[in-house]
């Protein structure tokens, strides 16, 4: 499953216009992982919002957890942003409903399928350690 889901309203967003850096900070193990966002290679893949940070983990080789899809039907890709949550895309009411759903939920808490940053600073993106699916991964 991928794509976006035609029955929630889609965000308004800006896409970004020059290189920048996303960190990934992985919880559960204190890796980090930069990863270079070049807007002409967006999207990485099928999942999430074009340019969102779930599509960019994937392009990085990091898996978020998204049992839907990535179409802003679950909260399995809560991430919280911790640097430039400024420069993202502001979340809809649909988003929001879904947020209310997640686990550990704070200020800077997004689904990461609908979160789109627009490329004007870097991000820091903490990945929770409770992001895992236990049945793919094991213990």
């Amino acid at each position: 499953m991928g794509g976006v889901n035609p029955y929630i309203d889609k965000p308004e967003m800006e896409r970004p216009k020059q290189k920048f850096r996303v960190t990934f900070l992985i919880e559960e193990t204190g890796e980090r992982k930069l990863f270079e966002v070049d807007p002409a290679e967006i999207p990485y893949g099928r999942t999430g919002l074009e340019g969102s940070v779930l599509d960019i983990a994937e392009g990085a080789g990091l898996e978020i957890d998204h049992a839907c899809g990535g179409v802003c039907a679950c909260a399995t890709c809560h991430v919280k942003i911790r640097e430039g949550l400024d420069t993202c895309s502001k979340p809809t009411d649909d988003e929001e409903d879904q947020i209310d759903s997640a686990r550990d939920v704070d200020i800077d808490s997004r689904l990461s399928c609908q979160c789109v940053p627009n490329g004007t600073k870097d991000l820091l993106v903490v990945i929770p350690k409770w992001n895992k699916n236990m049945v793919k991964e094991g213990h």
